[in-house]
């Protein structure tokens, strides 16, 4: 049975046909039950005689959707259910829909969603995403003329259909050696600095110090990476399973038993576990890749949050993405033309995050002058107007990137917190108090 808030984002679909849209697009945040609602569309549609096609982006979706329409009624006789890439090759194979629904249709600008776009001009479309824009920040207009706004992840939480959660973000490596390929981190740059000896290290601490013993999903930027991470966390006495999309079909079912049973509790992959692919709730994400792109970030760090059983949801955040894009739930206008290129970060624009230095907690601060941990009640300095004038004034060259700098406590001098805070992009106030704690102001 949909929820209302479901129902209402189906009776909105429908009033921008009925205004003359013919490809609208849902936006409706992770968790908020996307599949219910392409399949109550889907079974509408079949129930009329009408073709369905369905297009994912996954190969490890094809048969979860199918299983979804099954349980949900579709008339399965009526409806396609294919990767989009299959449905290109085999375009003149396939029975003309009626309606063409895309999941994660922030996909949908490519090349081959297009085509099959075009190969069926009669056919209504409808998109559904948690994030209508592109890595670049481009909007959908070419693909989609309305966008269908749901509710957010805010009120999502507030009604308890998500969970509450709590963000940590500890420092553990310098990532502005990292280079960018087409918009995104370059895989082979972010493994080079992640897969130090020492990172694992913090990793495995602060997942005891923060929930110890609570299941939870691993991010990580490479294969190589992920099973290094796991290989970590078992030799730390933490039962740890590597998967990815090359990983059979049985052992991957056979390890999303054992992980469901509790078997398993760390599971660490790169991106299978994201958009749209079924695995068990569980209470903490670990966030090990460094990512440029808001989709990407929201379906890693919003996976525990579908976590229920009145629990809170633990999210570490080791590469700040936090400071890229504000925290999971935080308010966001979207838009069919997307961000102009011109425009700054979301981060720098609106969203504004403080970071607590004595326990990692993240978090939105409220507008007014006094700051306050809600996590340990750490008191945050007052700006200083002076700042600047009792800073160290040496000036030295930069060789490197300060990757052996883990810590703080790395740091020896003013000139190497002052370093240490720009690469990690933490604020003067940060390094005032790092300073009058080692006595040097």
């Amino acid at each position: 049975m949909l929820r209302p808030y479901q129902i209402d984002l189906l009776e909105k679909a429908r009033v921008e046909y009925r205004n003359g849209a013919k490809s609208p697009c849902i936006v409706l945040p992770c968790g908020g039950g996307k599949s219910v609602i392409v399949a109550e569309m889907a079974k509408s549609a079949t129930a009329k005689g009408n073709r369905v096609l369905f297009l994912v982006h996954r190969r490890e979706l094809v048969e979860q959707i199918k299983h979804t329409f099954e349980w949900w009624g579709v008339d399965m006789n009526l409806c396609d259910v294919m990767m989009v890439q299959t449905a290109s090759r085999h375009i003149t194979q396939i029975k003309p829909p009626k309606l063409v629904i895309t999941d994660e249709n922030h996909h949908s600008k490519a090349t081959t969603y297009r085509k099959i776009y075009d190969a069926f001009p009669d056919a209504k479309r409808i998109g559904v995403t948690a994030t209508p824009i592109r890595l670049d920040g481009s909007g959908l207009s070419d693909v989609n003329d309305a966008l269908v706004i749901g509710v957010s992840a805010k009120w999502l939480i507030e009604h308890k259909f998500l969970a509450p959660y709590d963000y940590y973000a500890p420092a553990i490596a310098d990532l502005s050696g990292i280079k960018t390929s087409h918009g995104e981190f370059e895989t082979g740059s972010m493994e080079k600095i992640l897969m130090k000896s020492a990172i694992y290290g913090d990793v495995i601490s602060h997942y005891k110090k923060l929930v110890d013993s609570k299941q939870a999903i691993c991010y990580c930027v490479s294969v190589a990476h992920s099973k290094a991470v796991a290989e970590a966390f078992c030799n730390a006495g933490i039962k740890a399973v590597h998967i990815d999309g090359t990983t059979p079909k049985n052992e991957r079912d056979s390890i999303i038993s054992a992980f469901r049973d509790g078997g398993i509790t760390i599971l660490c992959n790169v991106d299978l576990i994201s958009e749209g692919f079924d695995v068990p709730d569980c209470e903490c994400a670990i966030l090990l890749r460094p990512t440029k792109s808001l989709t990407l970030y929201i379906q890693q760090s919003m996976r525990c949050m579908r976590y229920k059983d009145n629990k809170r949801a633990i999210i570490i955040d080791h590469v700040g993405n936090y400071a890229r894009f504000g925290l999971p739930d935080a308010d966001r206008e979207w838009s069919l033309q997307g961000r102009p290129k011109s425009e700054k970060s979301r981060t720098e624009n609106e969203v504004k995050v403080l970071q607590c230095p004595e326990c990692f907690y993240t978090f939105e601060p409220p507008d007014n002058d006094e700051k306050i941990c809600p996590c340990c009640n750490y008191v945050f300095p007052k700006k200083s107007r002076n700042i600047e004038e009792k800073q160290d004034t040496e000036l030295k060259k930069i060789t490197s990137f300060l990757l052996d700098f883990s810590t703080p406590d790395d740091c020896k001098n003013m000139h190497d917190l002052q370093a240490y805070a720009k690469k990690r992009g933490y604020k003067s106030g940060w390094i005032y108090y790092q300073a009058k704690e080692r006595g040097w102001l």
